[in-house]
């Protein structure tokens, strides 16, 4: 029965979201704009009711996966009775069905955040922003019904189900897919905001101010769930990586870099009206790559941990939405793109340049990722032979990319509107530059080692950091000029929520590039077979092999091992416990590593297969593979990723997005 009102309840979403688009398009194109406000309520209250419905099919699936309702495909495939009850919560989202069930009301869910917004545009190109999300979220929902239907009964039904992918049994896969898909489907707000401003042929500082809060939104939930991710799979897949360059996370990798390039063409159009083409260019595509990730996961063209299908006739239903969202969009840009024109002039001095030659290399950083993901499908299809494009190609045109982009984010801040005198940048640079230098050869000197790779990285993070800091300082400091006597709480409190937005999230990519440049030069790995009582060293630590229980859990047996971990004069720091675990419905093993953190790096324990003996008998030893990873400041990636993410929130924030402005109104209006 709730399969049954859950489907119900789909099929009124879509019917509704149809008649919804249709409905406000000719009406925003036959009415004045004075004439529009019912409609306005009208749309409001459809995409209501439409959310309402796609929360009552996802919390029914929900219940079918809590109550162990085998009767639905979807939950026999993907739970058990042994499965506990907060795995089974998150099974909803583990499938392939359900997982784009989710993708489907968290769309539902940004289209009532942006019907219940009172951001300053007029009733008509509000209407037109959900119309076109409401026609996107037809086409989700189409697909969701008619080609993975999370819903679909099994008759009879089996007195208990398989298992929840044991890759899946984890914390961080259980936050990953939601934060990841509140990015994704965030960045379709700004394609709507983009369609509606082609629609209307205009496109002024109202449309980029209100589009901004959106897109940092969107920004700072994608680089979480990616964070996620790469946390995930250091700590759950057993060899000790951050990031492998897979297929699925250059999909997740591609509309976070066309998105950063947009929030900052959003900053010279709010701010300067320029880059008006640009930046409509910049929200289509961010959406589009989102659909082009989605494709790439859900087609069943790409073999991957992080993939959810091996159907490729899912793929074709996709990639035939994905052709009509990106491709009608694109043909209404061509259309409509010389109408908006550019907008403001500016100097190849000013904040406009800086930040336009960051997007250049933001978008020369996608194609490159674009180009590796994407050519070996390509050669596939035509040639017929397989091949692989791997970490050396994207490090080795990846990171000359990156590193100048840093350089200019620290010389933002320095940077004025329209024209900026060089001293601007000189002085706080040759500064930043001369600590960055000091560090580089005190780290040299303490280490005993340099390279040319690694001393950049870590320069072009000091720098941004430093210049970061300094420009801080001094805006506090003039902050306070007017009240010399004040506290810091009022000072910071006198500059905008955006400003320290941009400083967190500057700061978080002066970490993630230390962290980054730091455990590449200095990781090390042991690949050891130990008996028990052994010690074995790595790095400044050194860990003792006590042995090996076994122990009987709900769903799994585990082959617990157990290390001491010790320090300089072999004082116990901690116990650490990797698992092999045998699932029982499944019968897959997995590895469970044990870590050591000390906030910023880590020891990092593998269990391997006990070792058979030498003798006749071929009896297992007592002797047991173990690798070993020593990640100095590795911890510094995902807290850069937190800061990032913590400064695009802040700038949400902001008074100015706040506040209903009637002024903004009246000219967008005019």
């Amino acid at each position: 029965m709730i399969a049954f009102l859950s489907q119900l309840a789909l099929c009124l979403a879509a019917a509704l979201c149809l008649m919804g688009a249709f409905a406000g398009f000719r009406l925003t194109s036959i009415c004045h704009t004075q004439n529009v406000e019912p409609a306005l309520k009208g749309a409001e209250r459809n995409v209501a009711v439409v959310f309402a419905c796609c929360l009552f099919a996802f919390v029914g699936l929900a219940t079918s996966f809590v109550l162990s309702d085998f009767s639905v495909r979807n939950v026999a495939e993907n739970s058990n009775l042994a499965l506990p009850t907060f795995y089974k919560i998150a099974a909803t989202w583990g499938s392939h069905e359900g997982s784009f069930l989710l993708w489907v009301l968290m769309f539902a869910g940004w289209a009532q955040a942006v019907a219940l917004s009172r951001f300053s545009v007029s009733p008509a190109f509000k209407i037109r922003v959900l119309s076109t999300l409401q026609l996107v979220l037809v086409g989700f929902l189409a697909y969701l019904l008619m080609a993975s239907n999370p819903f679909e009964l099994l008759v009879p039904a089996p007195l208990d189900g398989r298992d929840l992918n044991p890759l899946l049994q984890d914390v961080a896969m259980i936050i990953h897919p939601p934060m990841l898909y509140m990015g994704y489907v965030g960045f379709a707000v700004t394609f709507a905001f983009a369609i509606a401003a082609l629609i209307e042929g205009r496109f002024d500082m109202t449309w980029a101010r209100w589009c901004r809060p959106w897109a940092n939104t969107a920004w700072a939930f994608l680089t979480v769930g990616i964070a996620l991710g790469s946390w995930w799979a250091y700590r759950e897949l057993g060899w000790g990586g951050w990031w492998f360059w897979d297929p699925v996370e250059n999909a997740s990798l591609m509309p976070w870099l066309a998105g950063t390039a947009l929030i900052h063409s959003l900053a010279v159009s709010e701010k300067r009206g320029a880059l008006r083409s640009w930046t409509l260019l910049l929200a289509l595509t961010t959406f589009a790559l989102s659909l082009l990730g989605t494709f790439l996961v859900r087609s069943g063209v790409l073999t991957s941990v992080h993939a959810f299908a091996t159907d490729p006739k899912r793929g074709v239903f996709i990639l035939a939405l994905l052709f009509l969202v990106v491709g009608a969009s694109y043909i209404l840009y061509a259309l409509r793109a010389r109408e908006v024109g550019q907008g403001g002039a500016f100097t190849p001095t000013g904040r406009e340049a800086l930040l336009l030659s960051n997007n250049v290399l933001m978008s020369a950083a996608l194609v490159t990722v674009m180009l590796g993901t994407l050519y070996p499908l390509v050669v596939e299809v035509l040639g017929g032979r397989k091949m692989s494009v791997g970490q050396p190609y994207f490090e080795t045109l990846f990171v000359p990319l990156l590193l100048p982009a840093v350089l200019m984010m620290a010389f933002g801040p320095e940077s004025r509107w329209r024209q900026t005198p060089w001293m601007n940048y000189m002085k706080p640079g040759g500064w930043a530059l001369l600590l960055a230098l000091l560090c580089v050869l005190g780290a040299s000197w303490l280490h005993q080692h340099f390279s040319a790779v690694w001393a950049l990285g870590v320069v072009c993070a000091a720098v941004l950091f430093i210049m970061t800091l300094m420009h801080a300082v001094r805006a506090l400091r003039q902050a306070g000029t007017a009240w010399p006597h004040s506290g810091l709480v009022f000072r910071m409190r006198r500059l905008s929520w955006s400003y320290w937005g941009m400083a967190l999230a500057h700061l978080g990519v002066a970490v993630f590039v230390l962290g980054v440049s730091w455990v590449k030069t200095f990781e090390t790995e042991t690949d050891a077979v130990l008996k028990p009582g052994e010690t074995v060293s790595i790095g400044p630590w050194r860990l003792t092999f006590i042995g090996v229980d076994t122990l009987q859990r709900v769903n799994h047996v585990a082959a617990l091992g157990v290390f001491e971990l010790t320090r300089g004069e072999g004082r116990l720091i901690h116990l650490l416990e990797p698992e092999k675990r045998r699932y029982q419905n499944s019968q897959q093993v997995m590895t469970e590593a044990a870590v050591h953190t000390d906030w910023f790096s880590d020891v990092y324990v593998s269990l391997g297969d006990q070792v058979q003996s030498s003798n006749a008998s071929g009896a297992s030893s007592n002797a047991w593979g173990v690798r070993l990873y020593y990640k100095p400041l590795i911890n510094l990636i995902w807290w850069g990723c937190g800061l990032m993410a913590l400064g695009g929130l802040l700038t949400v924030a902001d008074r100015r997005y706040r506040a209903r402005s009637r002024l903004s109104k009246q000219e967008h209006e005019a």
